[in-house]
């Protein structure tokens, strides 16, 4: 199970859409182990395989010590709340560069387990934040996407400055 080097902004690999998994093996197990440990290293709470450079659908989370890693394998939303929330956001591949980002109080998304069966999530507060998040990632949406022009810009300019030292 090896940390595994992450993609930093702005790799155009971040722009990009993963493709689905439809092979549920060991490599997929070993996967998901690789993306929790780089997860724990950079430190984070969740992580995709485009996070270190492997174009899948795979999401691997950890909010809750007690609760331990969950992985989601091609998880979409199948429905959102029309409540909003604004919740602090970050990214393994922009450390040390946070922003409010908007999103929906409440989602349901469906998702394959590590073996392939199909399952459903409802989440709500920073669970349903990190599934959008994570969701996005997938779809080639970076965080900083959700942003006005104006705040991903200074994000931008403050990442590339805190980089160069």
């Amino acid at each position: 199970m090896p940390i595994r080097p992450i993609v930093r902004y702005p790799d155009p690999r971040l722009a990009l859409e993963a493709e689905p998994v439809d092979v549920f093996d060991d490599a997929l197990r070993a996967l998901a182990a690789d993306l929790l440990e780089t997860m724990h290293a950079a430190p984070g709470i969740g992580i995709t395989a485009p996070h270190i450079g492997v174009p899948l659908r795979v999401v691997v989370l950890e909010l809750d010590a007690s609760e331990g890693p969950l992985t989601y394998i091609n998880p979409q939303i199948i429905r959102t709340s029309p409540e909003m929330i604004l919740h602090k956001e970050g990214s393994v591949s922009m450390p040390g560069v946070t922003d409010e980002v908007e999103r929906h109080a409440r989602v349901r998304i469906r998702y394959q387990d590590l073996d392939g069966n199909m399952q459903t999530e409802e989440s709500d507060g920073l669970r349903a934040v990190c599934h959008q998040h994570e969701i996005d990632q997938l779809d080639g949406v970076f965080w900083i996407r959700r942003l006005s022009r104006l705040k991903r810009e200074r994000l931008v300019k403050r990442f590339e400055k805190m980089s160069r030292t």
